[in-house]
Parts: C-alpha cells; structure tokens; sequence
C-alpha cells in the first residue's frame, strides 16, 4: 500500500496545505523551510498508539505538538514528517481529598488552575503563557515558570505519565501517591525529554491548596543592574516569596505601549514580588526593607484588582515585544547572587552585536529570558541573532550557569549542548534514546 494510502488510514489525519502550514512550526521564531507531510489530530490514546505503530513500522519522523507556544523550536516540523497533534486531548479529573489532577495533554495550563480552583487548589507551574500552553508541552519541557522557585518546576508536580512509545507500546510510569521510588524514575526521565522518547497521553500531577493570603509589590530602579541587585538582596533576605520577577525598561516601554500602562515612568527597570501564605504580610515587610534602598518607586497593591493588574504586566512581557517584530526567546540560568552581572552582560552582548535584546527573568531562581528582536521575516538562526545567542550561552557558563534553565534545547541551542553536558553525558543521553525510539522517529534533530 502507498505511504499516502496508509497515512489515510490513520484518525482524523489531515493532508490539508493549510493544516500542514499551521503545524510547522512554535513560538521560538524560527520557521522550517518546508511543511510536514500530515497532521495527525488526535483524540484519544488509541490515536496515538495507531499513529506510533505505523509510524515505527514505515520509519517514518513524528514530532509531537501541544498548544505550539514552545520557544526552543521543539515542535518544529518539516517535509518527510508527521505532526502529532495532541490539542483535542483534553480531559481532567481532579481529586480534592488525594490534591491531584489527571490530566490528558492537549489540556492547557489555566484551564487545569481553573479546574482545581473549584476545589481550593492549585497546579503550581505557571509559565507566562499559562493561558495558552499545555500540559503536554510542560511535561516535555519540563517548565517552570514565575512560581517555580518556591513550589518547584513541572518534575516537581508530575506523579506518575502514560507514555506511548516509539513502537505503540503503552508505558505507564510513577505513582498517584505522593512518595513511590520501585524500580528506576522512568518518569522523571520523560520529563523534560521533549517528546525525543516517547509521547505522553496522561498524567497524575501535584496540586496545592490555593494559599489564604498574597501580598503584592512591584519596585523600580534607576537601571536594571541596580533592579538585579535588589533581587539579589531579596533572595539573601531568607523570604521565599512565590514571585520574584525582573523586567527591564525597553520591556516596561513595550508593556505600556500595548496595555496603556505607565510603568516606564516610574523608572528603568522593575522587580514584582508576591509573597503568600499566612505569613504573608510579615514577608512582604522584609522584600520592602531588602528593595527600598536601590528603589526610586514601590507600588503596594492595596487589592486583588492592583495585584492581577501587577502580575498580568509581567505575563504580557512577550506578547508586547511580538507586536515589534520576530521574537526569540533566551531562556539562560545564572546562580541568583550574579543576576545583576548577567543583566549587564546582556546588554553588552546587544551593544556588541547590534541586536535588540530585552530581558525579563525569574529572579527568584536566576533564570533569565535575553529576547532577541528582528524584523519579521529575519532570520534567528545566522548572522548577529546566533551570535548573540552563543554569546549569551558563554556568559552564562562563565558565570556558573546554563544555556536553558526551563525551555529546553529544541533546535534552536544544539550547538552548544556538549559544551555544558560533556561528551560523556551527550552519549549516555544518545544510548538512552536508542533503547527507546531504535529507528529514531521521535523528534528527529531536537534536544540531544
């Protein structure tokens, strides 16, 4: 039988140019030559394990797609692959006695908040883009996100995973109680892998309950390595607030420029800081003492009204810097004491290459996103915007860091994998992958 033929055969596949087009490609910017050959949209595990099996027998690529915000070009695909498309896969169930969720995942970030919100609780990984990202995209990428510092990244959260593997074999993994260590943490192992060894169809995640207080402030500064250095004397502090967040002034400008805001007036760069809990005053205190002596402006939320409108500028970072043109996201970590040194590194890194960079971070933990801006239709991926990116890798390493603190390698960061892992751990990684997808058809080209 044609390939065609067969591809036909497979649920809700579609051969569709405008389907194909859709599918291709992320949020990281970069753009693949060509479209893959058929999305695959499916709605249940039986879709996957027909897509997998026929896949493993004709050796034909699969890379897998959630909600399509990733920003590594994890999810990219071109001719000779199928796209997996896991979106319709959406079903949750919430356990308020155990505080877990089960979840299918296509299901987006907030819309699982919103589930366990109904129950008093809450799933604590919460990128930025919580309103259109998936859990199967979290799970893969093992995301953080601004309350990662205090209640851990995805790892932390995720239970237990069914898994179809390469081959069609379902694996399921982990436990739906709280401690389980039989045998080797095969989870674990999934998570963060980024779709390279198996797809993910389930998963058991950690709730929390929702806290019963939260205190709100945002601080800003006469420049940014001054702001980093607040953040930094917050941390020393010994607060563990759930919010620690960092955005300079050009990403102030471009805030205020879409939501009509007035932040860049108030100075060059901010730190919004959230602390919660029943302690949550007392903390918030101690920010305010560790912030006020490089400050020049604190807001104090006095309502919930002021600290969403707080939070929802910081979580409009990015969609503000795409309405300038194409977006790549840098995604480097730092230890926390030396986030100040890596704030002005960056910036020399854009005088020294000419490209507009703007940075936010997670100051809570040191993981900060340098976001290269071109015109649409540049490329990311050659001339000053990968020098820049390499040039970012190096300053993290320098400083003690990493190239990827919560988005993972995809495409966009291979070059310079071996240099942070050793030639030892990128062959073990590589051995790993041959064990579960012999024929390499998981995401071909990403991650390792």
């Amino acid at each position: 039988m044609e390939l065609s033929a067969e591809l036909a055969t497979l649920p809700n596949c579609s051969i569709d140019e405008l389907d194909r087009v859709a599918a291709n490609t992320d949020r990281s910017g970069f753009l693949p030559e060509s479209p893959p050959m058929a999305v695959i949209k499916a709605t249940s595990v039986d879709d996957v394990v027909a897509t997998l099996t026929l896949a493993s027998t004709r050796r034909i690529p699969v890379v897998t797609r959630g909600a399509g915000t990733g920003l590594a070009g994890g999810s990219s695909a071109h001719a000779g692959e199928i796209v997996l498309d896991l979106s319709r896969m959406r079903h949750v169930r919430i356990d308020p006695v155990e505080q877990i969720a089960i979840v299918e995942p296509g299901l987006l970030n907030a819309e699982l908040n919103a589930a366990a919100g109904e129950f008093g609780l809450f799933y604590a990984p919460d990128p930025a883009s919580t309103a259109i990202c998936s859990i199967g995209g979290n799970v893969a990428t093992n995301a953080g996100g601004m309350r990662c510092a205090k209640y851990g990244v995805t790892r932390d959260a995720v239970l237990a995973l069914t898994v179809v593997l390469a081959d069609g074999r379902i694996l399921h993994t982990g436990t739906d109680t709280i401690k389980g260590v039989a045998g080797y943490d095969l989870k674990s192992l999934f998570v963060g892998s980024e779709g390279t060894l198996g797809v993910v169809v389930e998963a058991t995640l950690r709730l929390r309950p929702l806290p019963p207080f939260t205190s709100t402030v945002a601080a800003f500064f006469p420049d940014a390595r001054s702001a980093g250095g607040a953040a930094s004397a917050v941390i020393a502090s010994r607060v563990q607030p759930s919010m620690l967040e960092f955005v300079d002034g050009p990403t102030l400008e471009a805030i205020d420029e879409a939501l009509g805001t007035t932040y860049r007036q108030r100075g060059a760069a901010m730190v919004l800081a959230q602390t919660d809990g029943y302690g949550a005053l007392a903390e918030r205190d101690v920010v305010l003492d560790a912030l006020r002596p490089h400050a020049v402006h604190i807001d104090v939320a006095e309502t919930q009204e002021e600290a969403d409108a707080l939070v929802q500028a910081r979580r409009e970072a990015i969609p503000s810097l795409e309405r300038l043109g194409t977006v790549s996201i840098g995604d480097i970590g730092v230890p926390r004491g030396r986030l100040g040194e890596a704030i002005a590194g960056i910036e020399q890194i854009s005088k020294d290459t000419g490209v507009r960079i703007n940075t936010i971070a997670h100051a809570s933990d040191g993981n900060l996103h340098p976001m290269i801006v071109v015109n649409d239709g540049s490329s990311i991926v050659s001339g000053a915007p990968k020098k820049a990116l390499g040039a970012m890798f190096h300053l993290a390493a320098g400083l003690g860091g990493t190239l990827t603190g919560e988005h993972g390698v995809g495409l966009l960061k291979r070059d310079w994998l071996e240099e942070e892992v050793g030639s030892t751990a990128l062959e073990l990684q590589h051995s790993i992958k041959r064990v579960l997808d012999p024929h390499a058809i998981l995401n071909p080209g990403k991650a390792i």
